[in-house]
């Protein structure tokens, strides 16, 4: 498969640029994503505020050495603006600083970011102050309206912090680095929410997960693939699980990240047990959990059998909800870290579900609610529990779509284009480390900010 599909390939070349301008065609960009060793951005940066948060970002990006604005009204071009926003307490607070951000817009770089910086809306300590709650939920909305202006592969995101945490906060810092950086090529319009100060820094933010053991299931290709090689380039051991019959490419898999494959079915009642006998043995611990085997079995509901609804089922939440409490009662026992990292994939299918994928919406929106269930009962031990979910992401299966209705998905949303594995890969090894601690029961969209859902 392509890195490219074709028709952004096309609208990058001289005649396809021209004939894009002329009738009004999409025109999406490649990319700026993440290699090993690479830089958060390569251009100047451009904070915008006074808060305790700008003034603590500035300070973080003179340390490590990035080229750090605060006068947006210069003629220069940025490759991140980041507006902090986490003192605001009444709408009309906003106006000054997102007028300055809208001045700083047309220097903004190809595949530049942009970062809002605020505090959370439903924070138990404002929740009855109506202009506090109204000014942050209004950074909400200008974040998202912000995501859908923007042009030649850049975003805008947001970091959104309790009331009890601040910038210098592990998971904050580590929010701040995936969202500036290429490993959040297709993320967009989404928000981090850093729920506490837990985590730690790691020693080498190119290896965060050094000396993690780390299990993937349905690892052998696809997304599953995408994550363990992510994780293997960031530090982990991969325990790499997949179904018998894809023993020889979960093999081949595993050779190439130096992982470990297991053949089982995760649907097996003793699944977790296994998993946890072999990490045992193996290693002596596990950290850290990613479900993300599935299938689907799409059908209409009028025309759904037992079958393809029982099965997808039994896959897609019953083995992850399973595995998890299995997993789960190990913790303390010295094998199960106390730091345990549980990270699911769901689906966009799951927040604002698709026509023909009752049975996959009702799973994928399960693995949420699983996410926001279990996050106390992790949190108590300094362990963490998320989701990703994935838009449009090209695989061999969005492959086989019909020409035209794959061309419509590629397009519907803010980057005009699909994503790739790897972007799903990316967020789920940042949300895998002990630097992520601080965000519990959160799941995050990989979907170029879809038009479906929110």
């Amino acid at each position: 498969m392509s890195q490219i599909d074709g028709y952004t390939r096309f609208v990058n070349r001289p005649l396809g640029k021209q004939i894009a301008r002329t009738i009004g065609l999409p025109k999406p960009v490649p990319l700026r994503r993440y290699t090993k060793g690479d830089r958060l951005v390569d251009g100047p940066i451009l904070v915008v505020g006074t808060s305790p948060a700008a003034e603590a970002v500035a300070k973080q990006l003179w340390a490590d050495e990035y080229d750090v604005r605060r006068d947006p009204g210069l003629k220069q071009t940025f490759a991140a603006i980041i507006v902090a926003l986490d003192d605001v307490t009444h709408p009309a607070d906003l106006s000054e600083r997102v007028r300055e951000v809208g001045a700083a817009l047309r220097g903004l770089e190809a595949n530049g970011r942009v970062l809002t910086i605020f505090r959370d809306p439903e924070d138990p300590t404002v929740v009855t102050d109506a202009s506090v709650v109204a000014a942050r939920h209004g950074v909400e909305g200008f974040t998202r309206s912000l995501g859908k202006e923007m042009r030649r592969g850049a975003t805008a995101n947001g970091i959104q912090l309790a009331d009890s945490v601040d910038m210098s906060a592990p998971s904050a810092q580590a929010a701040l680095r995936f969202l500036l950086s290429g490993r959040s090529a297709y993320v967009a319009g989404q928000f981090v929410k850093v729920t506490s100060s837990a985590g730690t820094v790691p020693a080498d933010w190119n290896n965060p997960l050094a000396e993690k053991v780390i299990t993937v299931t349905g690892a052998a290709r696809g997304i599953g693939e995408a994550i363990s090689e992510v994780l293997a380039r960031d530090g982990a051991t991969v325990i790499g699980v997949d179904v018998p019959s894809a023993g020889e490419s979960l093999t081949k898999v595993m050779n190439r990240v130096a992982g470990i494959a297991v053949q089982m079915d995760i649907t097996d009642e003793n699944a977790g047990h296994q998993l946890l006998k072999f990490a045992t043995e193996r290693f002596g611990r596990l950290d850290g959990i990613v479900h993300n085997a599935g299938i689907t079995r799409d059908k209409l509901l009028a025309n759904m059998d037992a079958d393809r609804w029982e099965s997808l089922i039994a896959v897609n939440i019953t083995a992850p909800l399973r595995i998890s409490e299995q997993l789960l009662e190990a913790v303390g026992q010295g094998v199960v870290a106390e730091n345990f990292r549980i990270t699911s994939l769901s689906s966009t299918s799951g927040i604002a579900g698709n026509r023909g994928q009752t049975n996959y919406a009702a799973a994928k929106a399960g693995i949420i609610g699983m996410t926001q269930a279990l996050a106390d009962r992790l949190a108590q031990t300094g362990g963490s529990i998320n989701a990703v979910a994935p838009g449009f992401i090209e695989t061999a299966m969005t492959d086989a779509m019909p020409t035209a209705t794959r061309e419509v998905a590629r397009r519907m949303n803010s980057l005009q284009q699909g994503g790739r594995p790897v972007d799903v890969a990316e967020a789920i090894a940042f949300l895998s480390s002990d630097a992520a601690g601080g965000i519990n029961g959160t799941t995050l969209r990989v979907c170029g900010q879809s038009m479906v859902g929110k």
